[in-house]
């Protein structure tokens, strides 16, 4: 069962990981060389890191969250400390008004390889340098109700678990596979030999539409997504087995990079 505990002293050492203003990235980096933590924001967000195997460390909410939902999820963390407060404490400790119920620290886990999340898949959506968190949650978020069956990030992507990118992603970033690509090989190649035809979304001249039937019938097909506002680099989009298009009307060049997921994700799915 869980330890209920009333924050009584918001400078309390046994809150500093909730306090102490640690960048993501910092968190991420917090058992060096071990896998790191990350905070999990929501009880619907915590519920689908649990399901997907990740280990509870402590939790923080509301005096008032501690029924419903919030309540279900403590319920599966074990012996796990969860510190609650007013609003105006909880606020103190986080630095930010906590809105959502309760935030849950989390510890990271190794990542896998592409191989490894790859195998058996048919539909892999591929970010590359996609930096806002928001938009990569969304991505996760098209990918898991729209059949991608893996994410593959280039190393200059967002992180998928930093806490925008969860809470945005409704806790899809736990349920489909995911992992980074190596930085030292060109990964086109590497979808190459791991069986998939390429599928790289940009604006240029000499495109398919992507509402191009073959291109559903292809066994294996990475849909590759490039970064706001530049998107794809020229080496990726000549390395692609195709380069394809979003029609647009209405004068409109083209859409956000996690609208534009959606559509190719529904487009692409396998039949």
């Amino acid at each position: 069962m869980a330890q209920i505990i009333k924050i009584n002293d918001t400078r309390d050492e046994a809150l500093s990981i909730f306090s102490s203003g640690l960048s993501e990235p910092q968190l991420l980096h917090y058992f060096e060389p071990e896998p790191g933590v990350f905070f999990a924001e929501s009880p619907r967000v915590i519920s689908r890191a649990l399901d997907g195997g990740y280990e509870p460390m402590m939790m923080i909410c509301r005096e008032e969250e501690l029924s419903g939902e919030t309540e279900q999820v403590i319920a599966r963390c074990g012996e796990m400390p969860v510190y609650v407060g007013s609003d105006r404490v909880t606020a103190d400790v986080l630095g930010f008004r906590l809105i959502r119920g309760a935030i849950c620290v989390m510890r990271r886990r190794a990542l896998p390889t592409a191989a490894e999340i790859c195998r058996g898949a048919r539909r892999v959506a591929v970010l590359e340098n996609v930096v806002n968190p928001t938009n990569v949650g969304a991505i996760f978020r098209s990918a898991a109700a729209l059949d991608m069956d893996a994410v593959l990030l280039t190393p200059s992507c967002s992180d998928p678990l930093y806490r925008r990118s969860t809470r945005v992603s409704m806790g899809t970033v736990f349920q489909v596979p995911w992992t980074y690509l190596p930085a030292d090989k060109g990964y086109t190649q590497l979808l190459r030999e791991l069986g998939f035809k390429s599928a790289a979304l940009a604006l240029c001249e000499n495109t398919l539409s992507i509402e191009e039937p073959s291109l559903r019938e292809i066994d294996k097909l990475a849909v590759i997504l490039g970064t706001e506002g530049e998107g794809l680099c020229r080496e990726t989009i000549q390395d692609s087995d195709f380069t394809v298009k979003i029609p647009m009307s209405h004068g409109v060049d083209s859409l956000n990079v996690a609208a534009a997921s959606a559509v190719a994700f529904w487009q692409l799915r396998k039949k």
